[in-house]
């Protein structure tokens, strides 16, 4: 029978280029989100790293790897599924990381690998000339977590592209996860409304953890974690601080109530 209420932790982070002290971090959410009773925690974009763009190929990771293992080994222990929001990539022969999102069952299984496929290549006044798509390699999959197909995968700018959580609806993702660095010069304007718009256009819920804070290099970012429900109401948002979770319970019947009542999806033409 499948489970009509999820509680869910999303997490507020500052990611440094210190991986064992963001590790820490990590753990110590995953475990104080257990307490609080969720059955899903979910981490920002590159949670287990941030640092200078030209020690990325170094600090890239297999799948297999130190950071994943030991995620893996948290949601076995807490009995969580774990949206390890995402990390770099390392691939063999690849001057490129993918910037990879991956969903971790209880048992500590890969149920879901998401790489991200849109870049921020931009020149924003107050944020400058970012191009991602000098050290990263776009993903190319739309992805939907292979145990249920209710969990979706996205990352931070890809916030930007409906068509991406139009097609995770379309194959039945009825929670989305945006873990995010938003720029503060985007994220003040843009953050929310993007995520009411995804949650409304889908009726859908949406996890969004976010790092906030000044990282090591680059703009600072935004923060304000938050889940979102099939209405667009904001169901936790978090405060201005980093190392903290936004916990809330999502309920599948009524995203089924909203669904019913304001067939939006059934009337699609295009």
């Amino acid at each position: 029978m499948e489970r009509k209420i999820w509680r869910v932790a999303a997490a507020q982070m500052n990611s440094t280029s210190d991986k064992e002290r963001n590790l820490r971090v990590a753990r110590a959410l995953a475990v104080l989100a257990a307490r609080e009773g969720a059955q899903v925690v979910a981490f920002p974009e590159l949670f287990n790293w941030r640092g200078p763009s030209e020690q990325e190929r170094e600090m890239a990771e297999p799948l297999d790897g130190p950071t994943l293992s030991t995620m893996a080994a948290l949601a076995r222990e807490h009995h969580l599924f774990i949206l390890a929001g995402s990390i770099l990539e390392s691939l063999p022969g690849e001057e490129r990381a993918f910037n990879t999102s991956v969903l971790l069952n209880p048992a500590g299984e890969r149920i879901a690998t998401y790489r991200k496929i849109h870049l921020f290549d931009v020149d924003v006044e107050g944020v400058g000339s970012l191009r991602e798509s000098a050290t990263r390699k776009p993903g190319q999959e739309v992805v939907v977590d292979s145990e249920r197909g209710l969990f979706g995968l996205s990352v931070c700018y890809d916030l930007r592209f409906p068509e991406l959580y139009r097609e995770l609806t379309r194959r039945g993702a009825r929670i989305h996860f945006v873990p995010s660095a938003f720029t503060l010069m985007t994220g003040k304007d843009h953050w929310k409304p993007l995520l009411r718009a995804r949650a409304i256009e889908n009726q859908v819920y949406i996890v969004a953890p976010a790092q906030i804070g000044k990282g090591v290099s680059g703009p600072a970012n935004y923060g304000h974690a938050m889940i979102l429900d099939p209405w667009g109401n904001i169901l936790a948002g978090a405060q201005d601080r980093e190392g903290i979770l936004v916990v809330a319970d999502l309920d599948l019947g009524y995203l089924e109530k909203v669904r019913r009542e304001l067939p939006a999806l059934e009337h699609r033409r295009l």
